[in-house]
């Protein structure tokens, strides 16, 4: 039997894009460029997915198959957004508008090394703003009403707080346990402190 650690869950939402706060883009950021992955990576996604959430658990994508990964991205409504330094994938947002007249960004966050720094205040920012966006890239889909967000504490320690200082709001708080997954990461020891 797997040991449980107890986790809080948060979701928070926006209702209205004048709900966005835009973070203060430092000068640190200045080489930062934030681009949409035109065409769906089962293998490139996978890469983001694997790489930032190394550190903080995600694991529940970690099983999916190619064909999974590609269903998932082919879905219309479905963007992922990257921030990149230098030309090095820093990090990244998906957005997911499965729900009609309603956008989700099911995962947002920074590789370890290009944390601590701004760029995901910016990062966040961007992608938000696409998410209130989504329907002027999609034929057919309905003006977004609603971007929501979920994080809980098995995350990075400041990942709430960065969604409130962009106007997110707490509209439900879940308490559970889940598996106590040591580091999946893309590989043991992965990161700036592996």
């Amino acid at each position: 039997m797997n040991d449980t650690v107890p986790v809080t869950t948060w979701y928070l939402e926006q209702t209205s894009p004048d709900d966005l706060t835009p973070a203060h883009i430092p000068d640190e950021t200045s080489g930062i460029r934030i681009e949409r992955a035109g065409t769906p990576s089962p293998e490139f996604s996978r890469f983001l997915y694997a790489s930032v959430g190394t550190d903080v658990t995600w694991t529940d994508r970690l099983p999916w198959t190619y064909a999974r990964w590609r269903e998932f991205l082919e879905r219309p409504g479905v963007e992922t957004w990257v921030a990149y330094e230098d030309g090095t994938p820093a990090g990244f947002i998906e957005l997911d508008g499965a729900t009609e007249g309603v956008s989700e960004i099911s995962y947002f966050g920074l590789l370890p090394a290009f944390r601590g720094r701004g760029i995901g205040g910016h990062l966040l920012s961007h992608g938000t703003a696409r998410a209130w966006d989504l329907a002027t890239r999609w034929d057919g889909f309905p003006e977004v009403k609603r971007v929501w967000v979920h994080t809980c504490s098995k995350d990075g320690p400041y990942a709430r707080a960065n969604y409130e200082r962009r106007g997110f709001r707490v509209h439900r708080v879940e308490e559970g346990h889940e598996p106590d997954i040591t580091h999946p990461g893309p590989w043991p020891g992965a990161g700036p402190l592996g």
